[in-house]
């Protein structure tokens, strides 16, 4: 295998294999085209007016890209995935509980993605009848269809997904957008009138932990993709922008799904305005960019547990998420929404090790010890908070309790 199909899943990324920025704003913006996150933007709609809607955003908006920005920051300057970042702060085996939780989590998301492309597709096009207790051959037909074409782009790495998101980020942007723009325009209310109706129950806080809440988990594994930018101070800033720009656009398909179309999601939009086979390619290419940087980033996690490559790690999560994909989709979601509170304790604590050991991460590749306690203990603690906690944002309320946990822990130690 030459060096340029390399993954560099056990070693920094040399300078040069680093990526055009370019390259970099599109893989970003990709795995911020994520479905599951209308849903979140059709709970937004119901709940906020329209300017309760735009300030939640702002105000989410910008939580996420701090988060995530520190961590594109790190992955950029290390050149180190997540999974090496953890081994620096979480020590060689204490790796595992982050490398094991995001490695879950997207594995999880991944097979859910996939039937929530196969369902709606097997609905539309086939007339087939769908239900939690009925899933027809030609359904199963498309989800193995759909995970062997995802898998397969996470298995050839970096180039792979760098291809399908040149070719996915302008096709969603672009069509989900006039999509959108024309279900505005044939409704009977304009967008600021059609907002106010609902229940208009939420707060802007609570808003504002939905939009964190709709992509902390994978933005957790930012460093994966940032690792093979030009330098941090780039990286941080195309994250930022990348990641707002996705997550707004992806929360703003739910939203007006949810006004103008009574569904979650801008395929529903599309349908309406009889725009069949564009809402398929729509769907699948929006999907696509998510689940082959989900299933990448768990190939990822599981080769630094099992010390297996990252590709064959990649075609046995590939397969479980395909198998398990309809009865997660039904099963899994509520508990999915769980784990995505147990992340960002996680990325916390690799940007505040990361940042009070500088200069030690940058200068070696070993690994100085087997577990720091209180990082394990710091996300742990966390996760527990962020699912408990019954007021504030979950994964903020997680991030402050791990890094106390953290902090007191490193100031004991000194």
């Amino acid at each position: 295998m030459s060096k340029n199909n390399l993954d560099f899943e056990s070693s920094k990324v040399p300078a040069e294999h680093r990526r055009s920025n370019v390259t970099l704003f599109m893989i970003m913006m990709g795995f911020t085209f994520f479905s599951a996150s209308m849903w979140a933007g059709q709970n937004l709609a119901d709940g906020l007016d329209f300017w309760g809607f735009v300030l939640a955003l702002l105000i989410g908006g910008s939580i996420l890209g701090a988060y995530t920005g520190a961590l594109g920051f790190i992955g950029a300057e290390s050149g180190l995935s997540l999974d090496l970042l953890a081994k620096r702060v979480f020590g060689e085996k204490g790796s595992w509980l982050p490398s094991a939780m995001i490695s879950f989590t997207q594995m999880g998301w991944f097979g859910v993605g996939l039937a929530m492309f196969a369902i709606p597709v097997a609905k539309e096009l086939l007339g087939l009848d769908v239900s939690p207790d009925s899933m027809p051959w030609q359904g199963y037909a498309m989800v193995v269809i759909a995970g062997v074409l995802m898998t397969a782009s996470a298995f050839f790495g970096i180039k792979s997904l760098t291809v399908i998101s040149y070719i996915a980020v302008p096709l969603v942007a672009i069509l989900g957008t006039v999509a959108m723009v024309m279900a505005i325009g044939n409704g009977d209310m304009g967008l600021i009138e059609q907002f106010a109706q609902g229940s208009k129950d939420l707060s802007i806080i609570a808003g504002a932990g939905l939009v964190v809440g709709s992509f902390v988990s994978g933005g957790t594994a930012t460093p994966n993709f940032t690792r093979f930018a030009k330098n941090g101070k780039v990286a941080a800033i195309i994250t930022v922008i990348a990641f707002f720009l996705g997550n707004t656009l992806m929360l703003l398909f739910g939203a007006i799904s949810s006004i103008y179309a009574g569904g979650n999601d801008i395929f529903e939009v599309m349908l309406n305005l009889n725009l069949f086979y564009f809402a398929v390619i729509v769907l699948g290419l929006n999907i696509w960019t998510t689940n082959d940087n989900a299933i990448y980033t768990t190939g990822l996690g599981l080769s630094n547990i099992t010390g297996f490559s990252k590709k064959s790690m990649v075609l046995a999560s590939g397969l479980i998420g395909t198998v398990l994909a309809v009865w997660l989709y039904w099963n899994f979601c509520d508990w999915l929404t769980i784990l995505n509170g147990t992340l960002p304790p996680v990325g916390i604590i690799l940007v505040l090790g990361y940042f009070l050991n500088r200069k030690k991460i940058l200068a070696s590749e070993d690994t100085p010890f087997v577990v720091n306690w209180f990082a394990v203990a710091g996300v742990v603690i966390g996760a527990v908070v962020a699912n408990l906690l019954p007021w504030g944002i979950a994964s903020i309320n997680g991030m402050i309790t791990a890094s106390v946990v953290y902090l007191a822990g490193r100031a004991l130690n000194r």
